[in-house]
């Protein structure tokens, strides 16, 4: 077994750390619930970049739900303690989840890029089929990646210390306890992860430039309208992978945990998805209004 060291070790910093960590994950779980339900049930908002954020909600309710319920538990707990099963499948689905929301906001940015840059053929170019194809692909993505990462972890001896210094299960502390020199793996690990975080931002800035190019040549209300739509992207695209290129992006042993950065795209990108998106479109904020509505 491991033990988690979690983010503090003083009693009084977990028990508000709690009650932060248990609105916030309150707070991803009804707000992108509200995202789905939403979504699904009013036939306006039936175009792809509603079908894609309705997967976006659903992945980020996995993502925070990887990590989130063990971390409140373990606040809670003297001992922190977590089976090698469990913490490989921690592991497993946090790097499934996560890979999968990289490209599906990859895929989110190019459906931006094809509305506002060619709008006359947007239909075509995203199909309920296409956007099917689309989101099955990020679902793959995800999935080899996170086996490969998976399968690089258990090969390796762990013999010796067993103390994590983070709240969850990820490659990076894991690998520092291996019994064995880690040099090629942590490296082939870092060229997967890493590079994978650092493709997906590149794809992600260039939509956004050919989308500021066309914005700047055709001042129209409905493409600056668009372009609010591309500025709330930007701000979850932020959240979500300067952290992971920070962390993942460069050899693990030589540096230290980065625990309080991990926080950033494992709890506050997931709570700030439905904020983005329902404050600031007001497609999305009458059908919740209605919703609302109905249900009192």
């Amino acid at each position: 077994e491991f033990i988690l060291l979690g983010l503090s070790d003083t009693r009084e910093l977990q028990v508000l750390f709690f009650t932060f960590f248990f609105l916030a994950y309150a707070m991803v779980l009804l707000g992108n619930l509200l995202i789905i339900v939403t979504v699904r049930t009013d036939p306006k908002l039936s175009s792809p970049m509603y079908f894609l954020l309705c997967n976006l909600s659903f992945l980020d309710i996995c993502c925070t739900s990887v990590t989130s319920p063990r971390m409140l538990v373990d606040l809670l707990s003297q001992r922190k303690a977590i089976a090698f099963e469990d913490c490989i499948a921690q592991l497993f689905f946090l790097h499934f989840v996560g890979a999968s929301e990289m490209f599906l906001l990859t895929v989110m940015a190019y459906d931006r890029y094809a509305a506002i840059c060619k709008p006359l053929h947007y239909t075509a170019i995203m199909s309920r089929q296409v956007c099917w194809v689309l989101v099955s692909a990020c679902w793959a993505g995800g999935f080899l990646h996170s086996i490969v990462q998976t399968l690089l972890t258990i090969q390796l001896p762990f013999c010796g210390p067993n103390t994590i210094d983070n709240y969850f299960c990820d490659v990076p502390p894991v690998i520092r306890l291996a019994c064995t020199d880690i040099y090629v793996t942590e490296w082939l690990m870092a060229s997967n992860s890493g590079l994978i975080s650092l493709v997906c931002f590149l794809v992600l800035v260039t939509s956004y430039t050919f989308i500021l190019v066309t914005i700047r040549v055709r001042f129209t209300e409905g493409h600056w309208k668009a372009l609010s739509t591309c500025a709330s992207h930007v701000m979850v695209v932020t959240l979500f992978f300067v952290p992971c290129i920070f962390i993942y992006l460069r050899p693990f042993s030589a540096f230290p945990s980065d625990k309080h950065i991990c926080v950033i795209y494992t709890v506050f990108s997931p709570v700030m998805n439905p904020l983005i998106y329902t404050l600031r479109n007001n497609e999305v904020k009458a059908p919740m209004q209605k919703l609302w509505k109905r249900c009192r």
